[in-house]
């Protein structure tokens, strides 16, 4: 097992994702191709609030920064195992994530969380599964970038829940996990993470201001996204 840092070198290097692997993702180099971008962007960002804000420049700053970031990179390392149009990276399309939605029609805490996935999720699995995929990608660019974290933090938080609550009953899952990434998107939402040395903090309070003369409820839905 890998700890989270050496983890991020791994597969920022090309290495396949995981040890029986043939290639770095099922789409090939490409999504560590958009991580690169997503992390330039990010460091270039950072960079730019540390110029233009002294405010900015101290260890709770670089703290949360360093914090939100990782755990960006965690929400688009669990995509590139559920890539479409499988949604799976075994080669033979089995597993992935039609096996793990599976095993929360039988898992999940409450009948009717089993129900919706048993009747609604399954008998419909590519068009929910292009939404979890696409969901989680949109979480990871907004936690790595520090844009409108606070509405990624809430995506997050309730796609965590779900996990949670999901595979709660799942044996060897230690649910503590899944309820440990509710407690950080709530964190996320809660300190407004993207204020520091992100992009937020750069177009935030500017962009709210801007729409606050003539879209009065977008401007107080970006100062809050913000």
């Amino acid at each position: 097992m890998r700890d989270p840092i050496s983890d991020v070198i791994h597969f920022l290097t090309f290495r396949p994702l995981y040890n029986n692997g043939p290639v770095a993702t099922p789409w090939g180099p490409i999504p560590i191709i958009f991580f690169w971008v997503l992390l330039i962007a990010a460091v270039w960002i950072a960079a730019r609030v540390w110029k233009t804000q002294p405010a900015q420049r101290n260890p709770r700053s670089i703290y949360f920064a360093c914090a939100r970031f990782l755990l960006g990179v965690m929400w688009l390392q669990q995509t590139f195992w559920k890539l479409p149009p499988t949604f799976t990276d075994n080669p033979d399309g089995s597993g992935g994530l039609r096996q793990w939605i599976g095993i929360m029609a039988n898992g999940a805490a409450f009948g009717v969380h089993r129900a919706l996935v048993r009747d609604l999720i399954l008998p419909n699995f590519h068009f929910f599964a292009y939404q979890v995929w696409a969901g989680e990608t949109a979480v990871a660019a907004m936690l790595m970038l520090g844009l409108f974290t606070r509405l990624g933090g809430l995506l997050g938080l309730a796609m965590s829940l779900n996990l949670w609550l999901g595979l709660y009953n799942v044996p060897n899952e230690w649910s503590w996990s899944y309820f440990f990434m509710v407690l950080l998107m709530g964190f996320v939402i809660a300190v407004r993470a993207g204020r520091a040395l992100g992009a937020d903090a750069l177009i935030g309070e500017p962009l709210a201001n801007r729409l606050a003369q003539r879209i009065p409820r977008l401007a107080t839905l970006v100062e809050w996204s913000t």
